[in-house]
């Protein structure tokens, strides 16, 4: 705002295009910024079943039993099949080397690879205890991390936040000057961050959770949002 009390008029290449000879639209451009708490609610974790046999296709018939094993055990804890998503297939000879003889194939080994989530962040650590349990050693777990099963809604209420800031800055402004706010002119999202970032833990902590009954408590991040609002005087 200027020193005489006078609202500041926007630069033309910000203000709405008028007809030519006429003057800039007065208008007050204003900035805010929301905040909303995101906390845990769900869990995922990559899964991994290996297996290796002399034959191709039994290590490949063997990987896939040991995965239809562990997601059946999962269905136990919430796993339903929308709630995993296969992430890749490797498929390899193994071979022993020898100082001064060919390689001599020791066999095949198949790997089958799943993201999967658990929608109850309380079964989150029984769901991975019981997961490798049923599939044994050639069960691998990885990349164990507590989510926001809707972190839209969340933005949701950081956008009202921010939209809310700017409009009572911008009406303490017009206030201080004697006028008053009409119709916005244009509204646009400087950017959000998501400020709340997957947590990761290890398999011996869930583990340990898990055989001792106790909850996983998740912690809780923000979520921020900015935003330019403008308005033309009434």
């Amino acid at each position: 705002m200027g020193g005489s009390g006078d609202p500041v008029t926007a630069p033309a290449s910000a203000a709405p295009e008028g007809q030519a000879g006429q003057p800039d639209r007065r208008v007050v451009r204003m900035s805010g910024t929301g905040e909303a708490t995101a906390v845990p609610d769900q869990l995922s974790f990559g899964l991994t079943v290996t297996a290796k046999r002399l034959d191709l296709d039994e290590a490949l018939s063997s990987s896939s039993a040991t995965m239809k094993r562990v997601l059946a055990v999962l269905e136990q804890y919430g796993v339903k099949e929308a709630d995993v998503q296969t992430t890749g297939l490797t498929m390899y000879p193994e071979y022993a080397y020898h100082a001064y003889d060919p390689p001599t194939l020791t066999g095949y080994r198949v790997s089958q690879r799943a993201k999967v989530r658990v929608n109850e962040l309380r079964q989150g650590g029984k769901a991975i205890s019981a997961a490798v349990d049923s599939g044994g050693n050639g069960v691998r777990v990885r990349d164990i991390r507590l989510e926001v099963a809707e972190p839209g809604v969340v933005l949701e209420h950081a956008r009202d936040a921010a939209v809310a800031s700017a409009t009572a800055k911008a009406e303490q402004y017009a206030a201080a000057t004697g006028q008053s706010l009409g119709d916005v002119v244009s509204i646009r999202e400087l950017g959000s961050t998501p400020r709340y970032a997957p947590e990761r833990t290890t398999l011996t902590a869930f583990r340990d959770l898990a055989n001792a009954e106790l909850p996983i408590r998740a912690g809780k991040d923000d979520l921020e949002v900015r935003v330019e609002v403008v308005w033309a005087f009434a």
